[in-house]
């Protein structure tokens, strides 16, 4: 039910949760946009030596979640993590600022991002009652705060930086850094209580009603399995930023009138795509919430899945039919389109599904094992992208379009499990019985 504390339809607590991460993410982009640039042109590195420190930051991030959920969970509790992450990033961007300590400043980042990353998004389920119907749409609200911020970082980070120097823009990204981490401080008191000990969050009172031995691994063995699979998704969906930049390059006509679109353009409609279509995916599924008709999570992820398969599909019928010139730009507006409402239907959705299935006590550390997925699956995008100049766009488009349905099968076969351990999920400790010797 709603209450005086609801601003938008959602709680406040959503607000602070979705403006944090929105800064994060402003901050670390930013910082990325540049990042390459700066290497080459100030500190004079070669193109190889800056590729392979942008590599290995960009792992880097999102491998330090999975120590830092664990930190989290056991001693420092998600508020605290959340502060101490979000302080230390900051001070990493700053040190920016001094070309002697830039790989100290990225050792920061991914440092303070292991304690962030899994600890504030762990922190949503908790601001629902379990019946809530507007559950299971939050991670689609909060899912767009990322996307502004990704929207925003190289408009402004990237135009300050190129413009009037590199550390006006890694300063823009600090900045931005420092406001979400007062946001969150400021608006704690819409947040979850944790209590003092971080060790007994969410434990029962009792251990002899604890879950059982064999509905805990089921829940695991479920999640272990649907992270898989999103690693395999991952595989066709981080291509955005690479075969497909290299195709708006030379395969799309950018012309419209006498102006050339720029071809960052479109990589900028992904975020902008997400910010507008999400309001109308959770109006929709709050209603078939209320109405007891809305599809069970890995249902939707596996639509997401083929949604984007059917992106890419699109793009080989285009570029099939076009060999011997370039394709209109409309068609890759549509690709966005298509692959955006595919995205919408998998990524949150996956979030907000580790976080309900988390452990007692282990919240910060399932959603860590979520991100880790990206972890996998950028390193496998960037396996199957060397097969783009061997097979050529017709015939890569349709195996990325084979790699969507293949998840999306996938997904689909996990429906039932998942939604058996989610019902579980749901039940009064007593209900499930005592653990099992």
């Amino acid at each position: 039910m709603r209450s005086s504390r609801d601003l938008f339809g959602q709680p406040r607590g959503l607000t602070v949760l979705f403006l944090t991460q929105m800064w994060e993410i402003f901050s670390y982009y930013g910082m990325r946009s540049l990042l390459v640039y700066y290497m080459t042109k100030q500190l004079l590195l070669g193109q190889q030596q800056a590729s392979l420190v942008y590599g290995i930051y960009t792992a880097t991030v999102y491998f330090t979640p999975i120590i830092g959920g664990v930190v989290s969970d056991r001693w420092l509790g998600r508020r605290r993590a959340v502060i101490i992450g979000a302080s230390i990033m900051a001070f990493g961007h700053f040190l920016m600022a001094s070309e002697s300590l830039f790989y100290f400043a990225l050792a920061a980042i991914a440092l303070g991002n292991g304690l962030f990353l899994p600890s504030l998004p762990s922190q949503i389920d908790g601001l629902y009652a379990k019946d809530d119907p507007r559950r299971g749409s939050a991670y689609n609200v909060y899912y767009v705060g990322i996307n502004v911020g990704g929207l925003l970082a190289p408009l402004v980070c990237g135009t300050l930086g190129e413009l009037y120097g590199w550390h006006y823009g890694f300063g823009a990204a600090g900045i931005g850094m420092v406001a979400g981490l007062l946001i969150y401080v400021l608006g704690a008191r819409h947040l979850p209580e944790e209590g003092l000990h971080p060790r007994r969050i969410d434990t029962p009172a009792q251990p002899t009603v604890a879950l059982q031995r064999h509905e805990l691994w089921q829940r695991v063995r479920v999640l272990v399995a649907i992270a898989l699979t999103v690693m395999l998704f991952r595989g066709a969906y981080e291509q955005v930023g690479n075969t497909i930049a290299l195709w708006a390059d030379t395969g799309i006509n950018r012309v419209l009138g006498g102006f050339t679109i720029p071809m960052t353009w479109f990589q900028s409609l992904n975020p902008l795509l997400v910010i507008v279509l999400t309001p109308l995916f959770v109006a929709h599924w709050t209603r078939q919430a209320r109405h007891g008709r809305e599809p069970a999570p890995a249902r939707k992820m596996a639509m997401g899945a083929v949604g984007v398969a059917c992106a890419y599909l699109l793009l080989a019928a285009v570029s099939a039919s076009t060999s011997a010139g370039q394709a209109s730009w409309i068609w890759l507006a549509l690709f966005f389109l298509v692959l955006t409402s595919g995205e919408l239907f998998i990524l949150p959705i996956g979030l907000g599904l580790f976080a309900r299935l988390a452990p007692a006590g282990h919240g910060a550390t399932t959603i860590a094992a979520w991100f880790s997925a990206t972890f996998g699956g950028s390193l496998l995008a960037g396996l199957l992208g060397t097969y783009w100049s061997v097979l050529g766009p017709t015939s890569f488009f349709v195996l990325m379009g084979a790699v969507g349905i293949a998840a999306g099968v996938l997904l689909w076969l996990l429906d039932r499990p998942t939604r058996r351990v989610e019902a579980v999920a749901q039940l009064p400790a007593a209900a499930v019985g005592p653990a099992t010797p």
